[in-house]
């Protein structure tokens, strides 16, 4: 079966995305000014929980530079050549946490509050296509501000997670913040991230059903991943239903696959339910 339900709005979909993204760093402020030691672990290996606010101040201030008088030289900061997705990725995240100064990383919360702020007013009122510029993704590499927003959705609660871990404070991710999350960054992120060896060969129609939220066709062949939200109806070779907060730590890495299956949060079912297992082998995982 194909997919059902009501299409979304996106318009309506980027501007619940801006407010969540506005009502969400707040909270990380102030987890920020409570956590006792920035010099602590926290839940991301080998960065400290300062580390991880710095590295979320970079995101934010990096989606900002098309939009405000501020410039970067990013020709000084991203790898050279282009290279393999994920370890691109991990290159730009190992170098942005020391992106700033002493003086920003002793003051972690105001600092990224400042850079949010930034982000929001300068994008205020623009299009979801509005085209954001992102050379940390691939030289000519372009989003939509739509998807800009996600992402830096997405960036802010996970390492939101990762920060109260360290400071040993808690921190809820809610359901309708991650289906924002999956709906609005899914789409643009999953294609770039396919591991081309591992999808060396492999046909794949899965039907991607997010408990609540939005429901993408993920389809993988000849080497190629698409993600397209309210699909057409077509075959499906398996179907995965997912609570958003789950799928979201799970993509992340922040969680086991089968932690969240043996809690139910994820099902595979349709003709070949068992394909599903191999999604999380075919997207690589920064």
């Amino acid at each position: 079966m194909g997919s059902t339900g009501t299409r979304f709005d996106p318009v309506t979909e980027h501007e619940r995305t801006r407010a969540a993204l506005r009502a969400v760093v707040p909270r990380l402020v102030r987890l920020l000014r409570e956590a006792p030691d920035l010099e602590a672990p926290s839940g991301v290996p080998d960065w400290t929980v300062g580390d991880t606010a710095a590295h979320l101040a970079a995101v934010h201030f990096a989606y900002s530079t098309g939009f405000i008088e501020e410039s970067m030289d990013w020709d000084g900061v991203l790898p050279s050549g282009e290279g393999p997705f994920a370890a691109r990725i991990a290159a730009m995240n190992a170098r942005s946490v020391s992106l700033f100064g002493d003086g920003e990383r002793a003051r972690p919360g105001t600092f990224l509050a400042e850079r949010s702020e930034e982000f929001l007013r300068a994008t205020e009122g623009l299009a979801p296509e509005t085209p954001v510029d992102a050379p940390w993704f691939g030289t000519e590499a372009t989003l939509t501000l739509a998807a800009a927003t996600g992402l830096i959705l997405s960036e802010t609660l996970v390492h939101g997670l990762d920060i109260a871990r360290g400071a040993r404070r808690p921190w809820r991710i809610a359901p309708d913040e991650a289906s924002l999350v999956l709906g609005q960054s899914m789409p643009t992120m999953m294609p770039p991230a396919l591991d081309a060896e591992e999808a060396r060969g492999v046909s794949l129609a899965l039907d991607l059903v997010v408990k609540g939220g939005p429901r993408l066709a993920v389809v993988v062949d000849e080497g190629a991943l698409t993600v397209t939200r309210d699909a057409p109806p077509r075959a499906y070779d398996c179907r995965l239903t997912v609570a958003p907060v789950a799928f979201l730590l799970v993509s992340f890495g922040r969680i086991p696959v089968w932690k969240a299956v043996a809690r139910g949060q994820m099902r595979a079912g349709g003709r070949k339910p068992w394909l599903a297992a191999r999604l999380s082998r075919l997207v690589a995982n920064p």
